[in-house]
Parts: structure tokens; C-alpha cells; sequence
């Protein structure tokens, strides 16, 4: 089957047609069929087509002048080698269900095509998660690494229900001391099970940064020392901690949702999360400005080590005082 270049694209004659109507390959356009460069490469590769003077080395050198194009070759080559249907979509590429193509089903998955090193907009990623999401598809992130092996994470935002276990707390009486708030240990005013601070002795419970700045947004937390707002309070301890802002939007967040949010120093991460009263947390969450950005490799630790850990990683987009939790997960095909 003969294949020649159109401009940039590529075309094949009538007898192409049937690579459409049996494997999903390409675009009808009149008598012909219209292919992308990665799809004439494969074809290539597979001997279902040919071009006059040209071998798969030289096709190669001509494709890779698009920077992207190797990556994305990889992508499209492991797709349809996993038996799927994929072609150019609204992101990189979009997948058939299993068994299904053009005509005779629809997409399953969008994908993007990242390298290792590539850096992540969150606020990008917000917009292309619910673009998919409204077209009822999953959004994956197909990362290609250094030595050109893929890792696919299925990306989707949370809607964290409410738990219905959120405490009422009676005001609270604390001196502060630096960074830490000190306040005497009674069952009747913060029951132990609602697990706020961490105990300095027996009568006496030392309340975080981000704990203090709940209970004053809650206005409970009372004492002379501390008749301050909670704008002014987290002002007062930025210098110290940057990210305290964020921390304090998402951690109020998930108390007033019934979840236990806790330190997650050991992990990395912001917070280790507990559902109810469950034993054991099941999310790690990392509170950060919309707008920022990560890159992917830092992304993929932090997946892996929740995975290790029997737990969800979300990261926490606050935009003033809207939060969106993104969950990362690895995903197979």
C-alpha cells in the first residue's frame, strides 16, 4: 500500500480506506485516507504501508524536526500494541474502548503526553481534567522517562464528601509561646478522639500553627495573649512558614468535611488524612496556590509513595477560598 506526502500530511488512496474500516487508522478525506506522521510511522514499522525513498530511519529524521514526536510515537505504538484503537485528540490522543473504533464506539480515555522532566501547571491540569470529564472520558497523563519507558497516572478531581463527623468545640483557653499555642488537656472541651495537638505533658496540649488558626477562624481559642484574627495571627507566622496560608485553607477545609487532617512530615506531605475514626489515614494531601507548578518527577515520588503506603494522593489547589483536591494515580492500560 502506497503512501505519499501531501504538504505536511500524509495520504493514502483508495485501498486505505480499509485501514480505517478494520483497525480505526486515519481520517476518510474523498477517495483517500488521511494518516498522522505517528500512524504512518507504525504502519511503516508493521509493513502495512511504504513510501518511494523513504525507509523507517529516514521517516524517523524527518518526524523527530517536531521536537515531541518521539515521545509521542511511544505513546501511540504502546496503545495500539495493547490492542486499543487511538488516534489525535483534543489533548495528544484519544483511546477506544477495547474492541471498539470510529463508527463503532467511543473513546475511552484522553491522553497527554509528558516527559519525565516536564513541568506540571495545575491550573492547566484543573481545565483539562473537567474538559474531559465532561466528555463523560478519563483523563490520563502518559509520562515517557529518560530511558523512554511509560508510566501512565489517571488524573481526576475529588468531590470529598462530608464524613458527618465534625466536632463542636467549646472556647478553648492558650497562651503562645513562639510557633506553638499551650493549652490545658480536658476531655470536655477538646475530646481525644477529635484529635487536635499533641500532648506536652499530662494536663497540658500543644496546638500547631495551622490548628491555632482554625480554632481562632472557629473563634473559639480565647486568651489575652491572643486576641487576635486569624488574618493577623497567620501573618504574624508566615515568615516562618510560606506555605501556611494554603496549609490553613485546606486543613479548615477537611475538619469542617469530618476529616482528621495530621502532620504528614514523614511523607513529605502536608497532611496525612483520616476518614471518621478510622485507625489508619488514607490520604496524603499537599495544600499549594492554583497557579503553581511541579515537575512530573516530583509528582511521580509522591504517587509512589502513597501507593507504598496504602494511600490516596491529592494535592489541594487553593484559588482564595475555593479548593480543588487532584488525585494522581497510576493507572494500567
Amino acid at each position: 500500500m502506497k503512501a505519499r506526502f501531501d504538504g505536511i500530511d500524509i495520504m493514502l488512496g483508495r485501498d486505505g480506506q480499509s485501514l480505517y474500516e478494520q483497525s480505526g487508522y486515519g481520517r476518510k478525506e474523498g477517495e483517500g485516507l488521511r494518516i498522522s506522521s505517528v500512524e504512518a510511522l507504525y504502519l511503516v514499522s508493521r509493513n502495512k504501508i511504504e513510501f518511494e525513498g523513504y525507509n523507517f530511519e529516514d521517516l524517523l529524521m524527518r518526524f523527530m524536526e517536531n521536537t515531541d514526536f518521539l515521545r509521542e510515537y511511544l505513546v501511540y505504538r504502546d496503545m495500539r500494541e495493547r490492542g486499543y484503537v487511538i488516534q489525535s485528540g483534543p489533548h495528544d490522543f484519544r483511546v477506544f474502548r477495547r474492541g471498539e473504533k470510529p463508527g463503532h464506539g467511543r473513546s475511552q480515555y484522553l491522553i497527554r503526553v509528558l516527559s519525565e522532566r516536564e513541568y506540571v501547571s495545575f491550573e492547566n491540569m484543573i481545565t483539562d481534567v473537567k474538559t474531559a470529564s465532561n466528555m463523560r472520558k478519563q483523563y490520563i497523563l502518559s509520562v515517557v522517562d529518560d530511558e523512554d519507558e511509560l508510566t501512565y497516572y489517571e488524573v481526576k478531581i475529588q468531590s470529598l464528601k462530608s464524613t458527618g463527623a465534625a466536632f463542636d468545640i467549646p472556647e478553648i483557653k492558650g497562651i503562645k509561646y513562639g510557633r506553638s499555642v499551650i493549652t490545658e488537656i480536658s476531655p470536655e472541651i477538646i475530646p481525644e478522639n477529635a484529635w487536635f495537638g499533641t500532648k506536652l505533658d499530662k494536663t497540658h496540649l500543644m496546638l500547631s500553627p495551622v490548628e491555632t488558626s482554625y480554632l481562632l477562624g472557629k473563634d473559639v481559642l480565647k486568651k489575652q495573649d491572643l486576641q487576635i484574627t486569624i488574618d493577623e495571627y497567620i501573618e504574624e507566622m508566615l515568615p516562618s512558614d510560606e506555605e501556611l496560608y494554603e496549609k490553613v485553607q485546606v486543613y479548615s477545609d477537611l475538619r469542617e468535611l469530618g476529616y482528621t487532617p495530621r502532620t504528614a512530615y514523614k511523607f513529605g506531605h502536608h497532611f496525612r488524612v483520616y476518614s471518621g475514626h478510622k485507625k489508619h489515614s488514607e490520604l496524603l494531601v499537599h495544600a499549594m496556590p492554583a497557579k503553581s507548578r511541579l515537575p512530573m518527577s516530583v509528582i511521580s515520588r509522591s504517587v509512589r509513595l502513597a501507593h507504598s503506603v496504602r494511600k490516596k494522593m491529592l494535592f489541594a489547589c487553593v484559588d482564595q477560598n475555593n479548593i480543588q483536591y487532584i488525585e494522581f494515580a497510576r493507572i494500567k492500560l
